[in-house]
């Protein structure tokens, strides 16, 4: 049995949907709201069993089937103002559970984020060594927060304290894919587009706050969701697993060419219309993000990424032009 947190979020119910359909048991720790959204994540694909967040402990207490954790359940929203909450939720959760599984001798999976790289002046290397991690400078509170936990990981792993038997934290680059219609502002640029095509507009890109950095040149890591699925599959059964390692494709292309993928898989001409930068976002944007991937792939994971057009117009022919986009 598997539990996975946040399984009914984005990549928590991409992840889902597959273990199941491999024949997994799996328990899904989530809300699914009051909005009428959430909820069609796991439609097609039902859980074993949904808890609340808030009962994960209970539950771990009195089930012993448990075999790993892979907790993906965070306060995601880059620009989140509420410390207290963003921490107990990010970092002291994830203590707990990290606990659990040390104990319980269970392998343990979690989400770290491309955000604890800040604005990649110190590249993106996921060396987690507590001199390496300490180098790196978050650009905005869910950054820090996610940090701050490989921080402590990593002064687990430094101080010989007693660890999972297995273990990864998985720094996500730009993910995107079906499932991600609940997200609100945090949903992936690819669906923003798209929904701007189809209303037959313009696709719209913030102009470059960086001198150096022409408009639309902003650089990103996007990685489609199948292939973070595949990854994630494999670190659940990857023998001797310790450490934390980037997910991206290791290719950066641009919100230009992100807009052109967009376009074309709508069977649209290429065109941008470039806006300025809302004020929030100003010295909190990562114009140019690159997983270095060769410490996952040196784990044996041999995976050929989609390039980003063909991730765009997968995911929008086969889910955003559908009548039922979910997975």
């Amino acid at each position: 049995m598997i539990l996975v947190t946040g399984g009914a979020g984005f990549i928590g119910s991409n992840l889902h949907a597959a273990l199941t359909a491999d024949g997994q048991e799996v328990v899904v720790a989530d809300w699914l709201g009051h909005d009428g959204q959430k909820w069609r994540n796991l439609a097609n694909h039902p859980p074993a069993q949904l808890i609340a967040p808030e009962q994960i402990e209970a539950f771990l207490e009195h089930d012993m089937r448990v075999t790993a954790i892979v907790h993906l359940g965070a306060i995601s929203e880059t620009t989140a103002t509420d410390g207290d909450l963003v921490w107990h939720t990010n970092v002291t959760l994830s203590q707990k559970l990290w606990h659990w599984c040390a104990e319980r001798r269970v392998r343990f999976i979690y989400a770290s984020s491309a955000a604890t790289y800040g604005n990649g002046a110190r590249g993106f290397d996921d060396d987690f060594s507590l001199p390496a991690l300490k180098t790196l400078k978050p650009l905005n509170l869910y950054g820090w927060s996610k940090h701050a936990f490989d921080l402590w990981v990593a002064t687990q792993a430094a101080e010989h304290a007693k660890m999972p038997p297995n273990w990864a934290g998985v720094k996500f680059f730009n993910v995107y894919g079906p499932n991600e219609y609940h997200k609100g502002k945090m949903i992936s640029v690819v669906k923003v587009k798209h929904d701007e095509v189809r209303q037959g507009l313009a696709p719209r890109l913030f102009r470059s706050d960086h001198p150096e950095i022409a408009d639309g040149q902003q650089a990103r890591d996007f990685i489609y969701i199948d292939d973070v699925v595949a990854a994630l599959k494999f670190l659940l059964t990857a023998p001797d697993l310790r450490g934390i390692y980037n997910l991206g494709t290791g290719v950066p292309r641009s919100y230009a060419d992100l807009a052109a993928a967009v376009c074309r898989a709508n069977g649209a001409e290429p065109r941008i219309e470039f806006i300025d930068m809302p004020a929030n976002l100003r010295g909190q944007y990562q114009s140019y993000t690159a997983a270095r991937m060769d410490r996952l792939t040196g784990l044996g994971f041999n995976h050929r990424f989609h390039t980003l057009e063909e991730g765009v117009e997968a995911y929008i022919r086969n889910h955003l032009l559908k009548a039922d986009p979910y997975l």
